[in-house]
C-alpha cells in the first residue's frame, strides 16, 4: 500500500472531510489513480472487516502497520532499548445506522478469537501493547493503550480459559471462540494511557455511543 494512500486513510478518520477533499484536489491524476487502485485491491482482498481501522490505530499510535492476517497488528523500534515493540489492536466501530434494538455501545473492549492457553502464554511472554480504538461510523474517537501483562486484564482472560479448558491445557482442535474484555478489566492498570482522543466538543457528540465510565475517563483528560 503506497504512503499517500496510508496518509489519506488516516486523514479520513481524523480530519474534517473538507480538509480531506482539499488534500485530494492537490494530487495529480496519476497519483489519484494509483491510490484508488491500491485501495480497491486492498478492499476486495480483505477478509477482515476491521483491517482499515486497525491500520488507522497503528499509524496514529506511532506503529508501523502489519498487513498479515495472523500475528500482531503493528510494531515500532524503541530507540532507547533497541528493542522492537509489538502492538495488538482492537478497533470496534459503532454504527449509528444499526438496526439492532440495543446496539452495543463502545465500552473500551475487544476480544481474542479462537483463543488457547498457548496463545495466552505467548502473549504473556511477549507483553505486547494493547491498543483499543473506538470508532463511530468509521471516524476515530479514541485510542487507549496499556500493557498486556496487567493483572486485572490477565485475570479476565485466564478466567475464561479455565472455564473452557479446566485442566489448564489445550485440547487439539478446540478453542475458546471469543475471549472478551472491556474497559472495566484494565481501568486500574498502571500502564493505562489515552493515546488519542477527540476534543471535548467532539467527545460530547459521541457520548450517546460510549458507556458512561469510559466516557467519564476520556472527558477527564480531554482538552
Amino acid at each position: 500500500m503506497n504512503q499517500d494512500l496510508l496518509e489519506l486513510i488516516k486523514d479520513y478518520a481524523i480530519n474534517e472531510h473538507t480538509d480531506v477533499n482539499a488534500g485530494l484536489l492537490g494530487k495529480s491524476k496519476d497519483n489519484l489513480i494509483s491510490m484508488l487502485i491500491d485501495l480497491l485491491t486492498k478492499y476486495f482482498n480483505d477478509v477482515n472487516s476491521s483491517s482499515m481501522r486497525e491500520l488507522v490505530v497503528a499509524m496514529v499510535a506511532g506503529y508501523t502497520p502489519r498487513f498479515e492476517k495472523l500475528g500482531y497488528n503493528g510494531y515500532r523500534h524503541n530507540t532507547l532499548t533497541g528493542k522492537v515493540e509489538q502492538c495488538e489492536i482492537k478497533p470496534p466501530n459503532f454504527r449509528t445506522d444499526s438496526t439492532a434494538k440495543q446496539p452495543k455501545k463502545l465500552n473500551g473492549g475487544g476480544n481474542f478469537t479462537d483463543y488457547t492457553w498457548e496463545k495466552f502464554n505467548r502473549h504473556k511472554d511477549e507483553n505486547p501493547k494493547m491498543l483499543i480504538g473506538g470508532f463511530v461510523d468509521g471516524r476515530l474517537i479514541y485510542i487507549l493503550g496499556f500493557d498486556f501483562n496487567e493483572e486485572d486484564f490477565l485475570s479476565k482472560l485466564e478466567d475464561q480459559l479455565w472455564k473452557r479448558f479446566p485442566t489448564g491445557s489445550d485440547v487439539i482442535g478446540q478453542y475458546l471462540r471469543s475471549a472478551q474484555f472491556s474497559y472495566i478489566h484494565y481501568k486500574n492498570s498502571v500502564s493505562l494511557e489515552i493515546v488519542y482522543s477527540r476534543k471535548r466538543d467532539e467527545l460530547f457528540r459521541a457520548k450517546p455511543f460510549i458507556v458512561k465510565d469510559l466516557f467519564t475517563y476520556l472527558l477527564s483528560v480531554a482538552r
